[in-house]
Parts: structure tokens; C-alpha cells; sequence
């Protein structure tokens, strides 16, 4: 028996180059953002364009203000807690385990809604908007509480991703 990998060339050494982007546990930036703690454990830089990965801290009560992407999607994987995801004009409460993809140009946001902090993995494709969030948030000081941002910083702030044509922030449904 034969298998379509025995006819490629084993010698090339191409096959045998490294080229894996590890960041072990604990490392890789880290920002507060949206009243959030962001860990940037890939940029585009590290994935040729192909996507940008934050691991993230939801405390209770926090989450970004609804908001829409019109060049990237964003992918999460809920690792610990409960978040309410709005789609669109449509809720609903997401649990560990639980993955959500939001397509471009669609309203969302994230919200934790239980007592204790939530945890996931968020992703946006193609790469981009991780950097621009690792650049413009504020680093995370160890042993400090997260600041919580009311709407008059996330105005002040969304002017920074809108200008790079990255966001749109969009209101609450009633």
C-alpha cells in the first residue's frame, strides 16, 4: 500500500527547516484593552498575513462597546466563563467551549455577564488589528486592576481605529 506522501521528495530540505511560532505560556504582550487584559500571542508579522491571536481576560461587568470590522473576521474560542455576544441585533450567551465566528462588516460585541472573569482565544484574518491593539492600548501593570473604560474614552480612543479604516464603533441595541 502506498500513501500520496511516499512519492514527495524526503530529502528536500525545505521539509526539514524550521519555521513554528511558539510563544510559551504566560508570554507575549500584554495590554489592557476595552476594560479587558490582552495577551497578543501571534501578529501578522509572525504569520505572513495569515492571522493575529489574543488570549484574553474578560473581568465581570467588562467587554467592548458594540463594534464592527470591515476589512477582518474575528474567530473566539471560550476557554473559562460566560461572555453575551451580540450578532447583528441578536444575543446570546456563549459558554467554555463554545465558538463563535463573526464575519466582516457585522456588529458584535462581547460582554461578561457571570461574577467571575471569563477566558478565551480571539483571532482576526487576515492580521492587523492585534498589532494595531498592541500599539495603541495601554501595557498591563502586573498587580494592578484593569481599568474599566467608560464611553467617553472609548470615543476618545476609536478615532485611533477608525483612522486606520480597522473599526466602526456602532451603538447598543435598545
Amino acid at each position: 500500500m502506498s500513501f500520496p506522501w511516499s512519492d514527495l521528495p524526503h530529502d528536500d530540505p525545505a521539509w526539514f527547516k524550521p519555521g513554528a511560532v511558539y510563544v510559551p505560556s504566560g508570554q507575549g504582550p500584554t495590554v489592557w484593552a476595552a476594560g479587558d487584559i490582552y495577551t497578543v500571542k501571534a501578529t501578522g508579522a509572525q504569520t505572513n498575513g495569515g492571522l493575529g491571536l489574543i488570549e484574553a481576560t474578560v473581568p465581570a461587568g467588562s467587554g467592548p462597546p458594540p463594534h464592527a470590522h470591515p476589512n477582518e473576521e474575528e474567530t473566539f474560542y471560550l476557554l473559562s466563563g460566560e461572555l453575551e455576544f451580540l450578532d447583528g441585533d441578536t444575543t446570546f450567551l456563549a459558554v467554555a467551549g463554545d465558538f463563535i465566528h463573526i464575519p466582516r462588516g457585522v456588529r458584535h460585541r462581547f460582554h461578561n455577564v457571570g461574577n467571575h472573569a471569563a477566558r478565551m482565544l480571539f483571532m482576526f484574518t487576515p492580521a492587523g488589528m492585534e498589532q494595531i491593539i498592541a500599539d495603541h492600548a495601554e501595557p498591563a501593570r502586573p498587580g494592578e486592576p484593569v481599568p474599566g473604560l467608560d464611553d467617553e474614552e472609548w470615543l476618545r480612543r476609536m478615532p485611533i481605529i477608525a483612522e486606520l479604516g480597522r473599526g466602526i464603533m456602532l451603538p447598543d441595541p435598545e
